[in-house]
């Protein structure tokens, strides 16, 4: 593990990432999260509650400008993203099932035609308010639907805020990745950073230029509040 602006990031290369979430498959019920710039700054001015994101089993960084800013302080990030990681995990033969939690029908059916040697469970995720009644009908739902994997593609932080309640629910098995809008990158509805995005650390940029109104906020207004807290976790503490 890796200590950076307050969070334990797993370490290891990709390989041994993706092992380490399948094992997670057939042992205690888990979660995954994955760490990005937004989740970070919410996370840090209070925005999500700390037991929800610090109760994930594992944090693998889903961001190349965290690993950026490690590195001012000597440190490495593995950095595996989210979207990244289900399209690993999706492409090997084995007999994990998987569950399916976000997309609509539709996403469904074009993710299944798309691995048809996996199997799949829909888990239909109406839009629900966190603590009341048909959110916690849903939960129950979903602790006990037939999966190992369940794929938790709904908004930070309802994906992760699910996920928590799953443990609460009594789901003894499998693992939940929480991946945002990995199944809409796989069914072609999103599309991710040209390569040269990616490499250049710039898909934030992509996803701006993209979706300007919806991202203006969250890269534009909030995004550069990382450099604040990196300062008063990494160097002021110290």
């Amino acid at each position: 593990m890796t200590r950076f602006m307050t969070l334990d990031f797993a370490d290891g290369d990709r390989p041994a990432l993706l092992a380490q979430v399948a094992a997670m498959a057939r042992g205690p019920y888990g979660y995954v999260v994955t760490p990005n710039v937004d989740h970070v700054i919410k996370l840090m001015d209070g925005r999500v509650a700390e037991d929800v994101y610090r109760g994930a089993a594992l944090m693998i960084c889903d961001s190349r400008i965290l690993a950026h800013l490690a590195k001012l302080r000597g440190k490495r990030l593995s950095v595996y993203p989210g979207s990244d990681m289900t399209a690993d995990l999706l492409a090997p033969d084995h007999d994990l099932t998987f569950g399916v939690f976000g997309p609509d029908r539709a996403a469904f059916d074009d993710l299944v035609a798309r691995y048809p040697g996996r199997r799949f469970t829909f888990i239909e995720a109406p839009m629900l308010t966190p603590g009341t009644p048909e959110w916690d009908a849903v939960v129950k739902t979903a602790a006990a639907a037939e999966w190992d994997v369940l794929l938790a593609c709904v908004s930070f932080p309802k994906q992760e805020r699910f996920a928590h309640a799953l443990r609460a629910a009594g789901r003894p098995f499998g693992v939940t990745l929480c991946v945002g809008a990995s199944i809409d990158f796989l069914t072609g509805r999103q599309h991710r950073a040209p390569k040269i995005f990616q490499q250049l650390s710039l898909e934030w940029l992509h996803r701006l230029l993209s979706q300007p109104k919806r991202m203006f906020r969250r890269y534009v207004i909030e995004g550069p509040a990382i450099f604040g807290w990196f300062v008063r976790t990494e160097v002021l503490s110290r």
